[in-house]
């Protein structure tokens, strides 16, 4: 093992450029390593009996002519059986597809056609949503809880699926995305950009063999996929995966027993840990309360001790990414030294753009460029210093599959990716996002309004548990989901004492922002959601669902939606 760290140490960086010699390489030095386990099942490999895997399914895979460059879909919860199929694929030159759990019958048929994929893993969870007709056109179908064949074509039987060593800028995977703006698109991602983050990673935070991660983000996601599998796979480490649907008493229980010392999440996660657990009884409480303003230091120490408990105990890196942490919530983790990290990217970028270890982390900004990637500002605002941040590296897609003119337009003239997300830097590198360019809303004298602001004073309610503001008709309108223990839509009695609380809840909520806020940025109405907000893998909501009528899903009943009548 020694010699196999001393190898890491010197020539990694510079002999692993694709998947493929990442596979060979961890698989031979750690061999003997767990290298993932399903929690609470008999389901383990170590590093040597997932190559041993990989390699069977690789070759039952050339026996039907299913050789490099040949797409691999891989529809499935996280599980260890996931990484199988992933490598099973890239090690040998084909492309994978993951597709994303949450993913619609209609999404993955669009999926599965775009994608031209002839072969699919699937778990026998999600197999509902895989249309009869789409798996009749597969050459092979596994199932992803056994890796057993559920369906081959016996025409294609042929023993020639030629495989090949890939080079670094091959097509490595192929990532299905529609972010908070509806149409997907296919992110062609190589083997080099999504190498680059693994090392970029390691330049953000050393990790080591001996940690023990737990992952409870969807690996379809190049978040979780490449910081939460891919580096953990490079330093030789274990990854603990659920074996039951996320819940807050399955992953206490889970925290309680595996001890992580590693974990990514996204802001709503912590965020309901603070908002709904610590602020809560601070506030309910005279003597924290107290405490709160004349002994902050002994306070958050306190506190600081359960919140590490409560998350096992051994936890030294705590990734937030896939979304902007509420500044209130991050500030309570700073005071209580709890060892969050901050990551931004886009799935485009594979994904890390920017970062800060535990012990970099700055208020409200997602750090600095990460190892081996430009970052910029184009068409800055010379009032508010404002402008895109752009990026530039190894980590940078290929293009959209089959869609050249929007690939076109997500870079600039000198070949920096366009995030479309406003930012600010600081004198020391530090980035600051302030929100999204297709989310600012124009005020009626020309002043940028960022919605992203107004929701985070909304969100720092008791009684709210998520929110978007969004401009109708020349008005700013709030939708907000309550905390589901304000308003019980299941047992509503009257409905006049239902409606009455609404609108007592809806002037209140708009009193407290527009006292907060500046002028421009004060809210007309405040309309109270019933359903919860429609989200993608990285639980942003999709915003243009809601920009132009109520909740899709809650409707316009009485009773179930109602706006505030004060007006601006």
């Amino acid at each position: 093992m020694k010699k196999g760290k001393r190898f890491f140490n010197r020539f990694s960086e510079s002999y692993i450029d694709t998947l493929a010699k990442l596979y060979h390489y961890s698989t031979s030095v750690y061999s003997k390593n767990t290298q993932s386990v399903l929690c609470d099942t008999d389901v383990r490999y170590t590093y040597g009996q997932f190559r041993r895997t990989c390699d069977g399914l690789s070759r039952s895979m050339s026996c039907y002519g299913i050789g490099s460059g040949t797409g691999i879909a891989l529809l499935g919860q996280s599980m260890p059986n996931w990484g199988i199929a992933f490598f099973s694929a890239v090690a040998f030159g084909r492309v994978i597809i993951p597709i994303l759990p949450d993913s619609s019958e209609n999404e993955v048929r669009n999926i599965l056609e775009h994608s031209e994929a002839k072969v699919l893993f699937v778990s026998r969870k999600l197999a509902s949503k895989v249309p009869a007709d789409c798996l009749e056109k597969m050459t092979l179908v596994y199932d992803l809880d056994t890796l057993s064949v559920i369906r081959r074509d016996d025409n294609a039987f042929t023993c020639d699926g030629r495989t090949a060593e890939p080079n670094a800028d091959d097509l490595a995977a192929l990532i299905y995305t529609s972010g908070t703006t509806g149409k997907a698109k296919g992110v062609m991602l190589s083997h080099r950009n999504l190498v680059h983050n693994v090392f970029a990673s390691y330049h953000t935070f050393k990790t080591n063999e001996k940690d023990k991660w737990l992952s409870i983000l969807p690996m379809a996601h190049t978040y979780e996929m490449s910081i939460g599998f891919l580096y953990p796979f490079f330093v030789g480490a274990s990854v603990y995966y659920l074996s039951k649907t996320l819940a807050t008493t399955t992953l206490l229980k889970t925290l309680k027993v595996v001890k992580p010392s590693i974990m990514l999440s996204v802001p709503l996660i912590i965020e309901k840990v603070v908002n709904s657990s610590v602020l809560p009884t601070i506030r309910r409480s005279r003597t924290l309360s107290w405490m709160d303003r004349h002994m902050q230091c002994l306070l958050y120490t306190i506190i600081g001790s359960k919140l590490k408990k409560t998350f096992g105990g051994k936890m030294r890196f705590f990734g937030i990414g896939g979304a902007k942490l509420n500044e209130t919530v991050e500030a309570v983790l700073r005071k209580t030294h709890f060892p969050y990290a901050i990551g931004y990217g886009m799935t485009e970028a594979a994904p890390l753009i920017c970062g800060a270890a535990p012990k970099e982390t700055c208020l409200g900004s997602c750090g600095t460029s990460t190892w081996g990637v430009q970052v910029k500002l184009v068409d800055v605002n010379p009032e508010t210093g404002d402008g895109e941040l752009v990026a530039r590296g190894d980590n940078i897609m290929l293009g959209y599959y089959k869609d050249p003119s929007r690939t076109k337009a997500m870079f600039t003239s000198d070949g920096f990716l366009r995030t479309n997300d406003l930012a600010a830097v600081d004198s020391k590198g530090r980035y600051y996002i302030k929100g999204r360019l297709n989310n600012m809303i124009l005020g009626p004298s020309g002043e940028n309004i960022y919605p992203e602001e107004i929701e985070d004073v909304i969100n720092q309610m008791d009684i709210v548990n998520e929110s978007i503001v969004v401009d109708r008709d020349g008005k700013l309108v709030a939708l907000v989901k309550l905390d589901d223990s304000i308003i019980d839509w299941k047992n509503v009695r009257e409905a006049d004492e239902l409606i009455d609380k609404i609108h007592s809840i809806s002037r209140n909520i708009k009193d407290t922002v527009n006292h907060a806020v500046n002028k421009s940025s004060r809210i007309s109405e405040v309309e109270i959601m019933k359903e919860p907000f429609q989200k993608t893998a990285s639980m942003k909501i999709r915003r243009f669902l809601y920009k132009k009528s109520s909740n899709p899903d809650a409707g316009a009943a009485e009773g179930e939606t109602h706006n505030s009548q004060n007006k601006k």
